[in-house]
């Protein structure tokens, strides 16, 4: 029996977004073609911003941040000066990777394991063991290499490209909706931090969060979240490079995640998101007393690293409501989601697929899936134009 061609044609990879009522959603390949995922490597994660952490994660010498971007690492250090520092986290020496855990403190330098070079908190290299015996020797010219950074609201970033505009150019805007929902914004310390390994493509799961469509149609947990809102009033608005989905609170919500609401404190009663490109969201869940991170880090073109963060104002105790939805989250909605992040992530795979249609209708703006559209189309323009 002879072999079955794939269907899949240079044709395949292109795409006419100019309909977004009438048209075809992004053909399925480009959610796993390995060509498209290293476009999107090259092309998007290489040159665009990534979310490291709070400001506050930084507050004493010695603390940092390990990111790793694909092959690169980058570590964010808070330095003996009361400043930040990012630099590529390779020894200068023969190229070990110097700091291996995701975050903590070291006591006045950064150690190689290997041959114990050693820099300073600032990237200078302190010490390098028998290196006075070689000739034309510097320790200038082995410093750790930078790494461009930036605050951004509050919130630390990295890019591996010293072009890239600003992150408040890119996100014009995009600070004074942040602190209209989160007045604790400034004032956050990190509670919890969960990666998960989901077996979906990036943009499967991005796409998922930014549309209200699926909320009262999929399982018992959205229909649970719609609750806690007035759904109707749902609004999901683009900005070119960020974007938000917002709901009021449901007037009559006297529970939230298994807890009363009597006596409760909150930074927002409202369902808050805000996403900047290309994978970071910022949101606050309804009645509760923190800011939670999502982010989308790709492995593969079908594998991704989800990483939820959860923050809550330094100096109060986290209310049981909060405490509850960080549970929550973790072990009910974020599964439900998942479970369709990777049931959808098969299908697209099946030759009755190919492309679909996207649900964008102005009688149903809070179910639309015009954020979908708008999303695909700046991945795609990022890698086809």
């Amino acid at each position: 029996m002879g072999k079955i061609d794939s269907p899949r044609s240079q044709s395949d990879l292109t795409w006419d977004y100019s309909d977004p009522v009438n048209g075809p959603t992004i053909p399925a390949p480009f959610f796993f073609d390995p060509q498209i995922f290293a476009e999107e490597k090259q092309r998007i994660f290489m040159h665009c911003w990534h979310l490291v952490g709070h400001v506050n994660e930084f507050a004493e010498p010695g603390n940092y941040v390990v990111q790793d971007i694909f092959e690169q690492s980058v570590v964010v250090t808070a330095g003996a000066d009361g400043r930040i520092h990012a630099w590529h986290n390779v020894c200068r020496h023969r190229g070990n990777r110097l700091m291996t855990q995701r975050r903590g403190k070291v006591g006045g330098v950064l150690r190689c394991q290997y041959h114990s070079w050693c820099y300073n908190l600032d990237g200078g290299l302190r010490s390098a063991p028998r290196t006075e015996h070689l000739a034309c020797f510097s320790k200038e010219d082995h410093s750790l290499r930078k790494v461009r950074h930036e605050v951004f609201a509050g919130w630390v970033f990295v890019t591996l490209d010293d072009a890239a505009p600003p992150v408040a150019e890119m996100a014009a805007g995009a600070e004074a909706e942040m602190r209209r929902f989160l007045p604790d914004l400034d004032n956050v310390v990190l509670v919890e931090e969960t990666d998960v390994i989901v077996d979906a493509n990036w943009k499967v799961i991005q796409e998922n969060s930014i549309e209200g469509y699926h909320f009262d149609l999929s399982g018992p947990v959205h229909k649970e979240l719609a609750a806690l809102i007035d759904f109707k009033g749902y609004t999901l608005t683009a900005h070119d490079r960020w974007w938000t989905y917002i709901g009021p609170p449901n007037p009559n919500a006297t529970h939230a995640y298994g807890e009363p609401l009597e006596g409760a404190t909150w930074q927002t009663d409202w369902f808050f998101n805000i996403g900047l490109w290309p994978n970071t969201t910022f949101y606050s869940f309804p009645y509760t007393d923190m800011i939670g991170t999502f982010i989308m880090i790709p492995l593969g073109p079908e594998k991704s690293l989800l990483r939820f963060g959860y923050y809550a104002p330094k100096g109060r105790p986290v209310p049981a409501v909060t405490k509850a939805a960080i549970e929550w989250m973790n072990t009910q909605l974020g599964p439900e989601d998942i479970e369709l992040n990777v049931t959808n992530q098969k299908g697209l795979h099946s030759m009755g697929f190919g492309s679909g249609r996207y649900l964008i209708d102005e009688n149903l703006p809070n179910q639309s899936e015009h954020l979908v559209h708008h999303f695909h189309k700046l991945c795609y323009q990022a890698i086809r134009e």
